[in-house]
């Protein structure tokens, strides 16, 4: 989880990378920040890991939203992006 320096990391950034740490061991990076101004309205969510290796972006995504689908019902918003580690390891 990136911290900005102007600012806290919240409860919800932490909460939610928490969530995906669990259900995304194999991830090497995890950043979630509150891109709504700190009210938990919207959030963007980058994730590296294992478990995208040979799976489409919308199949990835869709790993996203399941493993956040009761935190998803709470916001505005989500913006995901997603890369399998090695992807990650070529650029």
């Amino acid at each position: 989880m990136r911290q900005r320096w102007y600012c806290t990391v919240t409860d919800g950034e932490t909460r939610l990378a928490n969530i995906l740490k669990v259900k995304f061991p194999g991830a090497v990076e995890i950043k979630v920040d509150d891109i709504s101004g700190g009210c938990g309205a919207m959030y963007e969510v980058h994730i590296v890991a294992d478990e995208f290796k040979g799976k489409r972006t919308v199949m990835q995504h869709r790993m996203v939203n399941e493993a956040l689908a009761e935190e998803v019902k709470q916001m505005h918003g989500i913006r995901i992006n997603t890369q399998p580690t090695q992807e990650k390891a070529d650029s």
